[in-house]
């Protein structure tokens, strides 16, 4: 209800302008109540974040289900994104404006954040997992990050897009999806493994939140990861 509350008013008077207060008035509790269960709007902001993520993942391990093409399996999860989100599009980009900045614990790259994006890199997982993709192990580790950050790049797109039913960026997902196979598989060479791991200290060192390694673990020492 507390929830529901606010992502009506930040439609209606926009994120900056609605207190907690008026969350709590509108949604017939009391501040302190409010406050019990979101400790501030940003934190209604990551509940929002959540149930998004929960409902992307439902639709789109549905909708893959049974289809083994590695490409089209992509395809699915991305475009079971815009569907997802689509019902809040007309008031995203105030969200996407606070996360925009590196501090919020809005942005996507935060440690705040980093429990729902893990959920997404293992729906990523789950789509290479059961293609018919051939991948070597440190590639298969890998690939799910990337994947979450080429997500990102969609998202972006979608906030800006004002098309119908954003046709645009779904037309970007379906023309961007065949060249991201193509780049995958070629990457399975021995020739591209230096590529490989430089991707993969990229992640670990600017990805992942301070002190986490990509894969969810303590991040190595300096002398450790010599």
């Amino acid at each position: 209800m507390i929830l529901e509350t606010a992502l009506r008013l930040f439609m209606e008077r926009g994120y900056d302008k609605t207190t907690m207060r008026a969350i709590a008035k509108e949604a017939g509790v009391s501040v302190g109540n409010a406050y019990y269960y979101f400790g501030s709007k940003e934190h209604l902001i990551q509940g929002f974040y959540d149930r998004v993520t929960q409902e992307h993942l439902a639709l789109a391990r549905r909708e893959i289900r049974g289809i083994r093409d590695f490409g089209d399996r992509l395809q699915v999860a991305l475009i079971a994104w815009i569907d997802t989100a689509q019902p809040y599009h007309g008031f995203a980009v105030q969200f996407f404006r606070n996360a925009a900045d590196p501090d919020s614990p809005l942005s996507p790259f935060s440690a705040e954040s980093y429990p729902v994006r893990e959920q997404v890199v293992a729906l990523f997982a789950e789509v290479l997992r059961g293609s018919t993709l051939k991948l070597d192990d440190e590639l298969r580790e890998l690939l799910p990050e990337l994947l979450w950050l080429h997500l990102m790049g969609i998202v972006l797109f979608w906030v800006y897009d004002r098309t119908p039913d954003n046709t645009r960026c779904r037309e970007f997902v379906t023309r961007t999806t065949p060249i991201v196979d193509r780049v995958i598989t070629l990457s399975r060479y021995k020739v591209f493994r230096p590529l490989v791991r430089d991707a993969e200290r990229l992640i670990r060192d600017y990805i992942a939140p301070e002190g986490m390694a990509a894969s969810g673990s303590p991040a190595a020492s300096p002398n450790e990861r010599r």
